[in-house]
């Protein structure tokens, strides 16, 4: 395999077997805080054992994930030496920041974990609310890392040297708030309908029925409220990748001819001999909109931008569509779900309803995927966005495909050591009476 296939291939993998763990992470603590706080307010055995729950999930998950975040930095370094000898003294500050916020993060599950009636109640609750918080910074400070390689700023690039670096510039740069709402956004929908999912499943089991009720309404609220704002966000997102990434923006829509007035192909498989999308459902002038919020605005065509400068089109836009086909549904479930929260509360829980909650809870993981291949396979082929290609930074060293096979083992490993304690957990710690 050729090396730096194997390369990326190698990063694809520990990126997308990280961003689940990363992302539960930055959501799952707040859901356990929200539980701690009912179980002292309302003095009900049942938040009380949802919690630990909780955070015996939040401890697994963070264990894991940490296992595989630390493999992920490693590879930066051995598989991209190139990058990380320039990239590192400019974008170095967030991944330092985060380094500390995982830490904090680790200190605060431990107190949480073992301080309940050996610390102060409210010290207690508060290191509760810390592991949230730490959680959800440490994800945003590694997503204004990965935006500074799409938009990279900070520095000033002469005659193939770095130099004039401001660390500050570079983790605020021009794509850090996109991604980072985006990211938060759709984290918290993807987690949110991923509990209510499970927890409509031990509803179903018809034991401690009243306990998962609680839990599945505590996840049900913010998932339907993200769900509604998360469009928003791609919106936002996608407007500051057009201004930045023209090219990334035209794959990502499989646009190829410069149009005002632009159509927005929805669906359909990019065509690279015809140059058009086959059996896509054509929109006229929704991409101008979404673009630059005129109708009738300018949107450059791929065909305008030289071909070796192409990210794999067909990839980027199946991709795109998928991510946006699964947040404009979870949009729409979220409206009816609401409609039955206030409106009808017991059709919330209905056996139909919680049968489909069941079936669509994994979605939003599936869109959170798709989310980052649109990013990193939409960048191609720079590693640094129009500063250093990808193909120019990858390591020397031969046999990346071998540690591909390794690390895939390692992944199935993980992946099988965290579905038998989740499983155990639940046996253990909800499943009785």
């Amino acid at each position: 395999m050729d090396n730096l296939l194997a390369a990326r291939l190698l990063m694809a993998l520990s990126l997308s077997f990280h961003i689940f763990f990363a992302s539960i992470s930055m959501i799952l603590p707040f859901l356990m805080f929200a539980s701690h706080l009912l179980s002292k307010r309302k003095q009900d055995a049942d938040y009380e054992k949802l919690t630990r729950f909780w955070t015996k999930g939040v401890a697994i998950l963070f264990a894991i994930g940490a296992v595989s975040g630390t493999i992920l930095s490693f590879e930066l370094g051995l598989l991209w030496p190139t990058f990380m000898k320039h990239a590192g003294p400019i974008f170095g500050m967030p991944f330092s920041f985060e380094g500390t916020a995982f830490f904090i993060e680790a200190i605060a599950l431990g107190f949480f974990l073992y301080g309940k009636n050996k610390i102060p109640d409210f010290l207690h609750a508060f290191s509760g609310l810390m592991v949230g918080l730490a959680g959800l910074a440490s994800g945003i400070l590694v997503i204004s890392a990965n935006a500074w390689m799409n938009s990279p700023s900070g520095f000033v690039f002469e005659n193939g040297i770095f130099h004039s670096i401001d660390p500050v510039a570079a983790m605020f740069n021009a794509a850090w708030l996109g991604q980072a709402m985006h990211m938060v956004a759709a984290a918290g929908q993807a987690t949110c309908f991923l509990v209510a999912g499970i927890h409509a499943a031990l509803i179903l089991s018809k034991k401690n029925v009243q306990l998962h009720q609680k839990a599945f309404k505590i996840a049900i609220i913010p998932a339907c409220i993200i769900s509604l704002i998360l469009p928003l966000t791609g919106d936002f997102a996608a407007k500051s990748v057009f201004k930045r990434q023209p090219i990334k923006f035209a794959a990502m829509e499989a646009h190829f001819h410069t149009q005002k007035g632009a159509t927005f192909n929805l669906g359909g498989i990019p065509n690279l001999e015809t140059y058009d999308v086959d059996y896509a459902l054509k929109i006229p002038k929704l991409l101008s909109i979404l673009a630059k919020a005129n109708p009738q605005a300018e949107v450059k065509g791929l065909l305008d931008f030289d071909r070796d400068l192409w990210p794999n089109v067909k990839i980027v836009h199946l991709a795109f569509q998928l991510m946006i086909s699964i947040g404009s549904f979870f949009a729409g479930l979220s409206l009816i779900l609401l409609f039955f929260l206030f409106k009808k509360p017991h059709l919330l829980v209905h056996p139909y309803l919680l049968k489909i909650l069941i079936c669509v809870a994994p979605l939003g993981f599936v869109a959170i995927e798709a989310g980052w291949i649109v990013t990193e396979v939409g960048r191609q082929p720079w590693i640094i966005y129009g500063i250093m290609k990808t193909k120019d930074a990858v390591t020397p060293v031969p046999g990346m495909d071998y540690y591909l096979y390794l690390f895939a083992s390692i992944y199935v490993l993980l992946a099988l050591t965290v579905l038998w304690l989740m499983k155990r957990q639940f046996q253990a710690s909800l499943t009785h009476d």
